[in-house]
């Protein structure tokens, strides 16, 4: 251990389980107690801390925390200063970006941002909402919403600005999206003064390497066959083009082992064409990290 420590913010709520995971398949074992905002993970050289996504960016421009992970959106919800490191694009329902968007009941005559002229919004973003209608030259009450934003309409409010992953909670709440004011996924980002330093920049540099590395391997799998030699030909023509596979020589002379990793959605209609050409042994394997 070097004696240095890097002060890192985990997001607790909707992405705390997905950032631990994350971090397990890249090789952090993140452990969180329900009674502890300090969470304990297998270097001596990170410190933890659970600090709400919304709340993330302005603890890391105060320094306060080194790093950390939050939201595009929130980092510009809370008009702060932030080295923005990497984009880890994954969330507690699908990897995807999120978006905030401004929707209105189904029978709201209201169909463009210019119709709000006036009226009351409900949201969590409200810095956010509040530029986006000065952006569009319009006037309107924006309330900040403590939860349940999607229930609000019409009775407690006009509009409501709220993020989304599958708009399945708008629905199911009788709303309908009208504008998308951004998309927003995950961001790792610094402390601008803890960007400077030698240490800290070279420790979060390593760790995004390896969180990107498990994002990686979400979709792609392994696959391992065994093939003559007269078929290799063949073979790779099935595969996508520019894949480059691993071609190792077996006991047996005139036969190669093929390795090679794909997206995993390709591999149900490619094993039987590469069965046709020649493979045998076909074998798939999962990943946990892949390095570009």
């Amino acid at each position: 251990m070097s004696g240095n420590v890097l002060k890192l913010g985990i997001p607790k709520g909707s992405l705390q389980e997905a950032t631990a995971a994350l971090f397990g398949k890249a090789g952090y074992d993140i452990k969180i107690s329900s009674r502890s905002y300090f969470p304990t993970i297998d270097d001596d050289e990170i410190e933890c801390m659970l600090i709400r996504a919304q709340e993330m960016a302005r603890y890391v421009a105060d320094g306060l925390l080194d790093a950390g992970l939050t939201g595009k959106d929130w980092v510009q919800e809370n008009r702060v200063e932030v080295v923005e490191i990497a984009d880890l694009v994954y969330s507690k329902a699908s990897s995807k970006p999120v978006r905030w968007v401004l929707a209105v009941p189904n029978d709201s005559p209201i169909q463009t941002v210019k119709d709000l002229e006036g009226k009351r919004i409900a949201t969590e973003a409200v810095n956010m909402t509040i530029d986006y209608l000065k952006k569009h030259g319009v006037t309107a009450q924006v309330e900040f919403s403590w939860g349940a934003t999607e229930v609000k309409p019409p009775k407690l409010a006009d509009a409501i600005v709220e993020v989304t992953e599958t708009g399945s909670s708008l629905r199911a709440n009788n709303l309908r999206i009208v504008e998308t004011l951004m998309e927003s996924n995950t961001k790792f980002i610094m402390n601008k003064e803890a960007y400077e330093d030698p240490w800290k920049r070279d420790k979060v540099e390593r760790l995004v390497m390896m969180l990107k590395g498990a994002m990686n391997a979400n979709t792609k799998v392994g696959l391992l066959m065994n093939a003559p030699k007269s078929a290799c030909d063949a073979i790779i023509k099935v595969l996508p083009e520019g894949t480059k596979p691993t071609i190792a020589e077996l006991s047996d002379k005139e036969w190669v082992d093929l390795t090679v990793i794909l997206e995993e959605k390709l591999v149900r209609d490619l094993v039987p064409e590469l069965k046709k050409a020649g493979a045998e042994d076909i074998a798939e394997f999962p990943l946990n990290k892949v390095i570009h």
